[in-house]
């Protein structure tokens, strides 16, 4: 019991170090997961371990904060933590991304060089053994665009709250100049682009955009920034994949053979999971994206029904029509 509270305290001082505005009790029982009492008595001992530490006033809101970081002796990293970083690249680099891979291998040389000599010694071995028992599992599927300048103009833009002009090679009119204002990045099988077209009837609606189709891009000299409440998780939960368009309502019956892996599996953030009295378990969540959660449904085979809606019943019929017709004649052998 003493080993954890004194787990909190340790967590509980890095996150006020890490905060530029400090953290009130609230945030502070809400990041320890206790009480506010508890709050109150961890606030007290960190003022006692560390005097530095500042109480900024807000109206009626006192906010905690401690300036200047953490002793090193505090911020030393676990092997388990530096494994977890290394893996991170790994995943990166197995999925195709080779720049955010290195920006990883950047950060963790840098965590190790301000590591004390004896401390990383003593860590070595255990790392190198850790690093050489896991590995990661290459998934099948599209190598995701990295064209560094590509994104660090983006990101350059995102910052600065500018617009940015390019060429789209996709759409409707490809090879057309755009104007758009950006909402942000979303990285995963291929990497997109979220914003808004100006001068289209939906300007205020954002769209994806596929970077490896982004052309000639430059950032412009005109203020341009996301509405205050866009959220860009909440935008990418409304979809099953990247695709986005009108939401709908799915409801998928698991049958009793693929309960348990449905049991531990993620289908969307938004989905409720109930087992049945039969065996089989009821999988409900809201999303667009039709087409690609067909894709996914036929990694489940036979053991997943379609329940609701129709629609996405009807598509993963006739994605499964075309497959055999296409294969029934030969495929493109024989189709002359």
């Amino acid at each position: 019991m003493r080993q954890e509270k004194a787990g909190k305290l340790l967590d509980l001082a890095r996150r006020l170090a890490a905060s530029a505005e400090g953290l009130t009790l609230d945030e502070m029982a809400a990041a320890t997961g206790a009480g506010r009492r508890t709050a109150e008595r961890l606030r007290d001992a960190l003022a006692m371990l560390f005097p530095q530490m500042e109480e900024l006033t807000e109206g009626l809101v006192k906010r905690y904060r401690i300036p200047g970081g953490l002793d090193g002796v505090f911020q030393t990293p676990t092997a388990e933590e530096l494994l977890e970083l290394n893996k991170a690249a790994a995943s990166l680099r197995a999925g195709g991304a080779e720049r955010r891979a290195q920006t990883l291998e950047r950060l963790e040389h840098k965590v190790r060089s301000a590591m004390r000599s004896q401390a990383l010694r003593r860590m070595v071995p255990d790392l190198e053994a850790l690093v050489r028992a896991e590995t990661i599992a290459v998934q099948a599927g599209p190598r995701p665009f990295e064209d560094e300048a590509v994104i660090a103009a983006i990101r350059m833009a995102l910052m600065a709250m500018k617009a940015i002009r390019f060429r789209y090679l996709g759409g409707s009119r490809p090879g057309a100049l755009r104007t758009v204002t950006p909402y942000g990045l979303m990285f995963g099988r291929a990497n997109y682009l979220v914003a808004a077209e100006q001068g289209s009837p939906d300007s205020n609606e954002p769209r994806n955009w596929r970077l490896d189709r982004i052309k000639e891009l430059v950032v412009v000299d005109q203020a341009s920034a996301a509405p205050e409440a866009f959220s860009l998780n909440d935008y990418a939960s409304r979809s099953f994949g990247i695709y986005q368009d009108e939401a709908r309502d799915v409801v998928l019956l698991v049958t009793p053979a693929g309960a348990e892996d449905a049991l531990g599996w993620r289908f969307h953030p938004t989905q409720t999971v109930e087992a049945q009295p039969d065996g089989s378990v009821r999988v409900q969540f809201r999303a667009s994206g039709m087409l690609e959660l067909t894709w996914h449904l036929f990694t489940w085979g036979d053991k997943i029904e379609v329940l609701e809606p129709a629609e996405l019943r009807e598509t993963l019929l006739e994605q499964l029509r075309q497959a055999s017709r296409w294969h029934e004649r030969g495929g493109r052998v024989s189709a002359g």
